[in-house]
């Protein structure tokens, strides 16, 4: 009996390790989008109003310009990726010259949608050809990983443009700073 229930408990977790198994990319990507998530609006609060058109040098884009730029890279990508429309928030023109308020407040709903576009993305869908900037074709896979890099460089770029400013980024700080 000992025998059998042990064979039983060993098939239920076999179960569960090759179901949390069988979308490794898009879990990674959702996993990472939520680190991104905090770190990008994290920095985006981070930066004081009046910074928001700092730019280190003339051909860099200003503060502003980055948090519109992921916001509306993320309405795109996870669209895309997902195969569904993007949402009709994600169609207001924002320009880099908002208000924080309203840019920063533009990022949070774009994660918002790409959590909720991405959840129902699977591994097994990745090979799909879907358009991308310029129309230019390319896997979901490829797309996913590019949003990924992207929410990276950016966040970079945010931290630098944070550290320049004499603040320190999000993933800098310690816990309950």
């Amino acid at each position: 009996m000992k025998q059998a229930i042990w064979v039983l408990t060993a098939a239920v977790a076999m179960s569960y390790v090759a179901a949390a198994q069988s979308n490794p990319v898009m879990d990674s990507v959702r996993q990472i989008m939520q680190r991104q998530e905090g770190n990008l609006t994290g920095a985006a609060q981070e930066m004081p109003a009046e910074k928001y058109g700092f730019r280190p040098t003339a051909q860099q884009m200003t503060f502003g310009t980055l948090v519109m730029h992921v916001a509306e890279s993320n309405h795109f990508l996870c669209s895309r990726i997902a195969g569904v429309e993007p949402p009709k928030q994600g169609k207001v023109e924002l320009q880099p010259t908002d208000p924080k308020d309203k840019l920063v407040s533009a990022l949070k709903s774009s994660f918002d949608y790409c959590k909720s576009a991405l959840a129902k993305v699977n591994d097994s869908d990745l090979g799909t050809q879907i358009k991308v900037w310029g129309g230019r074709q390319m896997p979901k896979a490829g797309a996913a990983i590019g949003l990924t890099d992207d929410w990276a460089d950016h966040y970079s770029q945010a931290a630098m443009y944070l550290r320049l400013n004499g603040l320190l980024p999000p993933s800098a700080k310690k816990k309950g700073e």
